[in-house]
């Protein structure tokens, strides 16, 4: 139990890590886009709703990760 509460540990701090670099990269597309209109640049509109997916899915992944990391310290505290 010990080797698969530090995989899960070390994988959702990774995800973390990720995920955060995915939210920098969202928030410096916002930041370029303020000028532009929706749909004007069609290149640009596509890779913004895909990066936002991206993000979207990420975090998902890591809240879930989040999850398997408070149920497997819960399950370690009752024994």
């Amino acid at each position: 139990m010990p080797n698969v509460a530090g995989f899960v540990t070390r994988k959702f701090h990774f995800h973390v890590l990720i995920e955060l670099a995915l939210v920098v990269a969202l928030g410096l597309y916002l930041l370029a886009a303020q000028h532009q209109v929706v749909g004007d640049s069609f290149v640009f509109t596509v890779a913004g709703a895909g990066l936002m997916a991206l993000v979207t899915h990420w975090t998902l992944n890591t809240l879930r990760d989040g999850l398997e990391v408070i149920v497997l310290r819960a399950a370690r505290a009752r024994h």
